[in-house]
């Protein structure tokens, strides 16, 4: 569905992202995770076709430069940051459903499901809502047409918690039949709904961690964690998990689950400042290690 090659893009001679090269398969639902100015934000621009660049993306063969109308109309996607937008709702709603041939009640129920009533503000401009109502109002648009493709910048960043679990809830749902891309600083929140993990960090891929569907419930992951001083929390954490500790709080080993990996990662990544190195490979084949220092998440 999704394929780079090859990407690389430059800011003032500042290199965002280097020789990036990737697939996206069908129904691959990927978190893309790193710290602010990993690229993760370029990428997914690149991949809309709103930045020049070196090398080559398409989205189910076409290109998002060359054919940007009808590339667009078939992803549904939502932002980081609001556009700033005068259009009153009511127009952006119908103007949204036209361009990909949705029915704008779908729109409006999605809407609701997040806690969003349009009806008192559907002759308010966008701009002027808040940063909340216009989060919903864009999932609601992103997730209101039929879309093969799914991506989405922080998208849960401005919801309140109630809107933010439906929204995941709503991803679930849709699971199945679509390709999504999220980008996220919180692994822990989308690790439950993907089954791929990719990191960047200074414009490169620094992992790629599939979580292959023939993983058997019966796998295992040995893993091993070094933390920078003793944490109480971290202890507790780990407790949960049956890790061992190896010596004053701060060595920490144990066998993760295979089919629960994700979300030991997404709960190791609230630690990502105490954690100084760990490793994480499946048991009885080191040569499936991943390994690798704290990097933000």
């Amino acid at each position: 569905m999704i394929k780079f090659q090859n990407v690389a893009k430059s800011f003032r001679k500042v290199r965002v992202l280097d020789d990036i090269s990737l697939e996206i398969g069908l129904s691959e639902r990927v978190a893309l995770i790193g710290s602010n100015g990993a690229g993760k934000t370029t990428l997914i621009r690149c991949l809309l076709g709103e930045y020049t660049f070196d090398g080559q993306v398409t989205i189910s063969g076409r290109d998002p430069r060359q054919e940007r109308t009808a590339v667009l109309g078939a992803i549904g996607f939502v932002p980081q940051l609001p556009p700033p937008l005068k259009m009153p709702v009511a127009q952006l709603i119908d103007f949204s459903a036209a361009l990909c041939g949705t029915d704008p009640a779908d729109i409006h129920a999605l809407a609701k499901r997040l806690g969003l009533d349009l009806d008192p503000i559907l002759a308010r401009p966008f701009v002027k809502l808040s940063g909340g109502m216009k989060q919903k109002l864009l999932i609601a648009i992103a997730l209101g047409r039929d879309a093969k493709v799914l991506v989405m910048d922080e998208p849960a960043a401005n919801l309140d918690p109630e809107a933010r679990k439906i929204f995941f809830e709503l991803l679930a749902e849709r699971q199945e039949d679509v390709t999504m891309l999220i980008s996220s600083h919180r692994l822990n929140e989308v690790s439950a709904l993907v089954n791929r993990v990719i990191e960047m960090d200074m414009g490169k891929v620094v992992l790629d961690d599939r979580v292959a569907d023939d993983v058997s419930l019966s796998g295992q992951f040995a893993c091993r964690i070094s933390i920078k001083r003793s944490e109480p929390a971290f202890a507790k954490a780990m407790g949960a998990w049956n890790f061992r500790d190896l010596g004053n709080g701060q060595e920490w080993e144990g066998v993760v689950p295979g089919p629960d990996r994700l979300r030991f990662m997404g709960m190791t990544s609230r630690y990502v400042g105490l954690i100084s190195d760990y490793s994480l490979h499946e048991a009885g084949d080191a040569g499936q290690a991943v390994r690798g220092r704290a990097t933000p998440v």
